[in-house]
């Protein structure tokens, strides 16, 4: 008979941690598998396709650039080209995307084990969430995903690509870190967007409330900014169209705060009355 949460010693749950990152990991690596069999649709239609001129996104930025008479935001190359200077440089980009597909396929899967681990400690009422909890916690993942290789992956290719210090200095861009840039920007954003769901755990918690987001909202603009010039080019639209997307989630942080707080309120006077 499986013993109850409550009577489980601390080696315990370092049990049932083990077994959880153990199945998270076989889920990953399963994924990753069969990413490593789909090479060639994996770095022909997904990884180099930023690369492309044609890339859905410039097209778009170019589309609203004629919208205003001026052809500033179009492109017509990316001069630079992609190459391996090592002999294993190939493989290891081959194994290492493949591991990062598997994360971001398995991430629902992760998400599940997490919410398996920590159910016991929470209140019935709120394990009936668990639905709600995985397919709002993937959904934001994959948003800041998408967010971030329809939009940081390609300002950043296109200007840190075409950027120059002098005529005679070319871009040869090694395939290690035309993929790290990539992965960097698509896991961020996609961890990133997981904003509301960790305010939601601080909130549930006690240690965010409505007030404290709104007290502190300038210096969170602050941050955002310093970190949307981290993580996009050094020019102004760039930053501002990571930036935006960041606040929205951080005002929707504030309301998700205020509905906790509201119902724990209303929670706390059901409790008074029924004394």
């Amino acid at each position: 008979m499986a013993k109850d949460h409550n009577e489980m010693s601390f080696l315990d749950h370092l049990e049932v941690l083990r077994w959880t990152l153990i199945r998270s990991t076989l889920a990953v690596f399963s994924f990753g598998i069969i990413a490593f069999i789909f090479k060639k649709f994996i770095f022909d239609k997904i990884i180099l396709l930023p690369k492309d001129p044609n890339f859905f996104t410039y097209r778009f930025l170019c589309s609203i650039s004629q919208k205003f008479g001026t052809e500033g935001l179009c492109i017509s190359e990316i001069p630079f080209i992609v190459q391996s200077r090592t002999m294993a440089g190939q493989f290891s980009a081959h194994i290492w995307t493949s591991i990062t597909a598997g994360f971001i396929l398995a991430f629902p899967f992760i998400i599940w084990e997490v919410w398996k681990f920590i159910k016991p400690g929470l209140y019935p009422s709120e394990r009936k969430h668990a639905k709600s909890f995985i397919i709002i916690s993937s959904f934001l993942f994959f948003l800041g995903v998408l967010f971030g290789y329809y939009v940081i992956t390609p300002l950043s290719i296109n200007f840190l690509g075409a950027y120059r210090v002098a005529d005679e200095v070319h871009n040869n861009i090694d395939l290690s870190s035309y993929i790290g840039l990539l992965r960097a920007s698509v896991l961020s954003s996609g961890l990133i967007f997981e904003m509301p769901i960790i305010i939601y755990f601080l909130a549930k918690l006690g240690l965010v409330t409505p007030e404290f987001l709104r007290k502190y909202r300038k210096y969170a603009l602050v941050l955002v900014l310093i970190l949307a010039a981290l993580i996009t080019p050094p020019d102004v639209i760039s930053q501002i169209i990571v930036a935006i997307p960041m606040m929205i989630l951080y005002e929707t942080s504030i309301i998700i705060t205020k509905m906790i707080v509201r119902k724990e309120k209303k929670a706390e006077e059901k409790s008074i009355q029924k004394v």
